[in-house]
This record gives structure tokens, C-alpha cells and sequence, in this order.
């Protein structure tokens, strides 16, 4: 294949026609060649954003030097410390979907790199108190944090009419993907969790 038709592909991927030349997916009998080319722009929008998003993703997991399940643990506990909420194993193991084993394991591994601390629980004896520790918090926040945050300007420059706008359509577009009863996604009666089959829990 030549560099120039590895280019043409990339800059179709999302385009209506490229995905469904005959309409097997998609009825777009009536519609207009312009609605048609217009919404493979908004796939392609959201494209470059999830792009963006993985990337970013990506970069601060090698920053970091830890694994995806393991950052979304720390935002957990960054987000519920900033609430004064104390999180529990079992409260991290119901955001991550995982199991209690993986569990342990992540914060072994959390707490082996400075990460956390695991204390007693003031209230539950039976449980222990994860909290993220100052260093681990200030570099996150610093970094990978500060850039995330820069999306709130994005939404900021829009109305408010735009923004309920924005977000029936991502609402509806999450409906529209969301895994339901089809067989071929849970072929096994899996959890359709993505950390279920992540290498964070090897």
C-alpha cells in the first residue's frame, strides 16, 4: 500500500459513505448530500477528540509510570478527597469494575510507588481508608490535571443554549453505543467492563 492511500483511508474513516457504501447500516435515502457529508464531519470532530483524549491518556500513564486502571484510581481519590470523602477498597473496586483480588493488587502496587497509604478507617473497623499522598496529588494536578482542565474552556465559549445543545447530543450519542443485550458483545455473560480484560489486572 502507497503513503498516499494509507492517507486517504485515514482521512475517511469517518466518513459515512467510506463506512457504509451501500447502505447496509445506514438509510440516508432522504437525505442531502450535504447532510450526509456534514455529519461524517461531526464523526469525524469527535474522532480527533477521542484521539486527542488517548494520546493525552497515553503520555500521562508514561509520566506517571503507571497503568490505566491506576490513573483512573488516583482521579478517583483526588476527586473524593477534594468532596472529604473517605474511599475504601471496596468503593475503588465498584468505579474500576474489577475484583477484589485486582484491587489488592492495584494498591500494592500504588502504594509500593508512593502513590497512596492505606489506613485504618475512622469509622469502620473492618475497613481501611485509601488516600492519595501529597506528592503523587501536586505532580497529577500539575501536569496532566492542568491540561485536562483546559477543556472547560471550550464549553465556556459556547451559550447556554449550545451547551444543552452539546449535551443532549452526547447524551443521545452515548445512548444510541451503550451495550445492551447484544450477544455478540457478551458472548460468555462477560462483564462489558473494558478493565475486566485490562492488562492491569495480570
Amino acid at each position: 500500500m502507497s503513503e498516499s492511500t494509507g492517507n486517504t483511508t485515514a482521512a475517511s474513516l469517518y466518513s459515512v459513505d467510506s463506512n457504509d457504501p451501500t447502505s447496509q447500516l445506514i438509510d440516508r435515502s432522504g437525505m442531502s448530500r450535504e447532510e450526509v457529508l456534514q455529519i461524517g464531519e461531526v464523526m469525524g470532530a469527535l474522532g480527533r477528540l477521542r484521539d486527542a483524549e488517548q494520546r493525552l491518556s497515553a503520555a500521562s500513564q508514561r509520566y506517571m509510570k503507571l497503568g490505566r486502571s491506576d490513573m483512573r484510581a488516583l482521579h478517583y481519590l483526588i476527586v473524593a478527597e477534594h468532596q472529604q470523602e473517605i474511599v475504601t477498597p471496596s468503593a475503588i473496586a465498584s468505579h474500576l469494575s474489577i475484583s477484589s483480588a485486582s484491587t489488592t493488587k492495584l494498591l500494592d502496587r500504588l502504594e509500593s510507588g508512593g502513590h497512596i497509604t492505606r489506613e485504618k478507617h475512622p469509622s469502620d473497623r473492618r475497613a481501611l481508608a485509601i488516600r492519595v499522598t501529597e506528592e503523587t496529588r501536586e505532580s497529577a494536578t500539575q501536569t496532566v490535571g492542568r491540561l485536562q482542565a483546559k477543556r472547560f474552556h471550550a464549553a465556556a465559549r459556547l451559550t447556554p443554549e449550545e451547551r444543552e445543545t452539546v449535551i443532549h447530543f452526547l447524551d443521545d450519542m452515548t445512548d444510541q453505543i451503550t451495550i445492551r443485550s447484544e450477544a455478540w458483545a457478551n458472548p460468555d455473560g462477560a462483564s462489558d467492563s473494558v478493565e475486566s480484560t485490562s492488562d492491569d489486572e495480570a
